[in-house]
């Protein structure tokens, strides 16, 4: 079948084992898709993007602003730049105009009205906290008018920031397959599943234990981990889907005592680990652990610990692609919360954690993964050099992906896996300083307009002459709580932070 060969239409009310086999063969249909169109940017096509967080609410809705993180995604309206691309892009409430005219004035060589003529903004105006994917199947009007915008459906594909039944419910509901893994996949993603992934790949992990379902398994779990190493300060303890570092918690074994009075002093202790997500308790953290299972490791400490990541890509013919490293700048009372990344890692083990995590990602591209995914890893120096431990996979669009995408989709160059650097068209090498989480209470109230205003007068944008400046995120956010995120592009890691540091000053003089 060829691209603009006719395409399976939609299918809806089929049970469990009857959608998989139809998600199946749209999956099929997605490595025909991508010989014939990615390969040539002139060739039609059309991309739904769907932005859904299907992950545990109660989780989530402790991240400040969370609905706003749809709009990380909006990094993507710039596939515009390619002249025969339309993007149907939808969200939980509507994208403000402002916004939209921000992202579409930054394509290179493309007029705006011509971007605009080929996207279409579809909103359920539905902020409550269930997963976007859910609240469309909810309205099947909504479908429909998803449907419509779509051109040719032999040649469209969905991407989403991560895959669940519901998004897989969806793509079967349109006809339209996921550039991204089987929901029966996700497991591998899970914190569990990454610890026996990467015991698989014979790679360094911490010590701990995983598929912990209660809090009697995660108190013996601790006794064991405290036992074997007597001299062990603290355990983290991750639920199995936590997200961004909000499902973890860390617990101190200072004063604890020895022998049969360990046990039951852990017990006493469980409800007071210092809980990363802001507002968390130990009653919802033991039912999370209940209803999705926990790891436990040991808490690697070091003074110079860093936090590098690499990002990888599976295409549907199931090629493996590395596309990037990081430097994740972690924040939170146990530097367990995301808050931005440093692109590429550190030039003293870049390339080692990029060899390291290949050891994962071509387990996941054999156990049949496509798409974007991340191993992100604990690296600590020692007399023989940094040891790299690996803590976590991502099977989904992390939050290195959109300041990445972003890059790429700005400056057109490319990433040299030799060397672990980007450099644009001219041979320019490109780094960046991101983050997600901006934050300052004197923010609140200023609209997407206003931020558009300080940045304009203040020279706060990416120039495609020099290749560097700034670019705003998750604008939506910053009205009503203060948030934004913001990607700096320069030609070294020092001018690019400097180019973060410029813009936080500019805002706060701005908002004093």
């Amino acid at each position: 079948m060829s691209a603009g060969d006719p395409a399976p239409g939609p299918v809806a009310n089929l049970d469990a084992n009857g959608e998989r086999d139809a998600f199946r063969r749209l999956q099929a249909r997605l490595q025909v898709m991508y010989r014939a169109v990615f390969s040539d940017d002139d060739v039609p096509r059309s991309v739904v993007v769907l932005p859904s967080f299907s992950l545990d609410a109660d989780v989530m809705a402790k991240i400040l602003g969370v609905q706003h993180y749809e709009e990380r995604m909006l990094c993507l309206l710039l596939l515009l730049r390619l002249p025969r691309t339309n993007v149907i892009y939808v969200s939980s409430d509507p994208i403000s105009e402002s916004v939209v005219d921000y992202y579409l004035h930054l394509l290179p060589g493309v007029p705006v009205r011509h971007a605009r003529r080929r996207l279409t903004l579809i909103s359920c105006h539905d902020t409550s906290p269930k997963p976007l994917s859910t609240k469309i199947l909810e309205r099947p009007r909504l479908v429909d008018r998803i449907l419509a915008a779509i051109p040719d459906r032999a040649a469209a594909h969905m991407t989403c920031f991560n895959v669940s039944d519901e998004e897989r419910r969806l793509a079967v509901r349109l006809g339209v397959p996921i550039y991204g893994c089987d929901p029966d996949l996700l497991h591998l993603g899970s914190k569990s599943g990454a610890r026996a992934l990467f015991r698989d790949a014979g790679m360094l992990i911490p010590d701990g234990f995983e598929d912990l379902s209660d809090a009697q398994q995660l108190t013996e779990a601790l006794v064991e981990l405290k036992a074997a190493k007597p001299e062990l300060k603290r355990a983290v303890v991750k639920l199995n889907e936590g997200f961004s570092g909000e499902g973890n918690a860390v617990f101190s074994f200072e004063g604890a005592p020895q022998g049969a009075d360990l046990k039951p002093w852990i017990r006493s202790r469980l409800g007071h680990m210092g809980f990363e997500a802001a507002g968390m308790t130990w009653d919802l953290f033991e039912s999370k652990i209940e209803a999705m299972e926990a790891i436990v490791e040991t808490f690697i400490e070091g003074a110079r610990k860093r936090s590098p990541s690499s990002q990888y890509r599976v295409d549907p013919t199931g090629e493996l692609e590395t596309i990037s490293t990081h430097d994740q700048v972690l924040g939170g009372s146990a530097s367990q919360i995301f808050l931005g990344c440093r692109f590429p890692a550190d030039e003293a083990y870049r390339l080692a954690i990029q060899e390291e995590g290949l050891k994962a990602a071509r387990i996941l591209r054999d156990r049949g993964v496509i798409g974007r995914f991340g191993v992100d890893f604990i690296s600590v120096p020692g007399p023989d050099g940094w040891a790299h431990y690996a803590i976590e996979v991502n099977l989904r669009k992390g939050g290195t992906t959109h300041p990445y995408l972003m890059l790429q989709f700005l400056t057109d160059g490319h990433y040299d896996p030799a060397t672990g650097l980007y450099r644009s068209p001219g041979g320019r090498p490109c780094f960046y300083y991101a983050s997600d989480n901006i934050q300052n209470e004197r923010y609140r109230g200023l609209t997407p307009d206003d931020l558009i205003d300080i940045a304009v007068l203040n020279g706060l944008h990416f120039h495609g002459t020099t290749q560097e400046g700034v670019v705003f995120h998750m604008i939506g956010a910053l009205s009503q709580y203060g948030k934004l995120g913001m990607v700096c592009v320069a030609e070294t890691p020092e001018r690019a932070r400097r180019l973060y540091d410029e813009a936080i000053a500019v805002l706060d003089r701005e908002t004093r």
